[in-house]
């Protein structure tokens, strides 16, 4: 697998159209960013990817209602015979955010273990939903009011019931599916601002999540610094301009800031 930009590419059209829909597919906007890390990610493989979900959820027990049965039945499965659980070790892998890597390895980070309960959890009929707490991610079952918590991290441990059960921080609301993808986003943008060598996945992942209906708008000066880290000066500073004249409506000072580092960048090529 490549950690570079990749025939993925071909696929963005395809993930903001998804991104836009009235009800976005969380398994394949997965599988779409996916595809911009690994160039052998075509459509077969998403489909196989996606038959592994169906070929998952059909092996869970028919008739399930109680939202502790239904968490008990997908920790027995996944976390169980399936094996899937993550270790420390799984952060420092780009592969632990790809969703068709994390069904090959059983391996993954919190959220992308997560996505593959919900995904599997829901095409089985279970009332299921992630839950984005503070550096964790879990599921839920049941009304968020009263639900039964899970940690795929740690291979589907009972986290307790109700919304005391986890720290008071935690959200009320489930996470809702193109948030999901916008932390899968900011979680390969971590990993590879850790590793210099890697800036070309860091640029996937922030023009990734620029395509999505709702982001920080700071996502634009993270593009265009990094458009002027890799060495694409003009196109850095062009992107500072036009950044500026969008922060400049509410802050003066911010906007001239940025426009001295697009001057700066500039003057790199001389």
């Amino acid at each position: 697998m490549s950690a570079g930009p990749g025939p993925g590419s071909r696929f963005r059209a395809e993930f903001a159209a998804e991104a836009r829909a009235e009800r976005p597919d969380l398994a394949r906007l997965c599988l779409l960013l996916a595809a911009e890390a690994d160039p052998e990610l075509d459509e077969r493989g998403m489909d196989e990817a996606d038959i592994e979900l169906d070929r998952l959820a059909g092996m869970l027990p028919y008739g399930l209602r109680d939202p502790r049965e239904w968490a008990a039945a997908v920790g027995a499965l996944l976390g169980g015979r399936a094996g899937f659980h993550g270790t420390p070790k799984d952060y420092e892998r780009l592969s632990s955010s790809l969703l068709h890597e994390v069904l090959r390895r059983r391996r993954g980070l919190p959220i992308l273990l997560s996505v593959v309960w919900m995904e599997v959890a829901r095409r089985a009929g279970a009332p299921v939903y992630g839950l984005a707490l503070p550096g964790h991610f879990v599921v839920g079952f049941g009304d968020p009011a009263d639900r039964v918590h899970a940690d795929p991290f740690a291979g589907g441990a009972a986290l307790g019931t109700g919304p005391a059960a986890l720290a008071e921080s935690a959200p009320l609301e489930p996470a809702r599916t193109l948030d999901i993808v916008l932390r899968v986003l900011n979680n390969i943008r971590a990993w590879a601002a850790a590793r210099p060598e890697q800036s070309a996945v860091a640029l996937w992942a922030v023009e990734l999540s620029l395509l999505l209906p709702a982001h920080p708008a700071t996502l634009r000066y993270d593009r265009a610094r990094l458009l002027v880290d890799r060495g694409e000066f003009v196109a850095g500073a062009a992107e500072l301009d036009a950044y500026a004249e969008v922060v400049g409506a509410v802050d003066s000072g911010a906007a001239e800031r940025i426009r001295a580092e697009a001057r700066a960048s500039r003057a790199l090529l001389n």
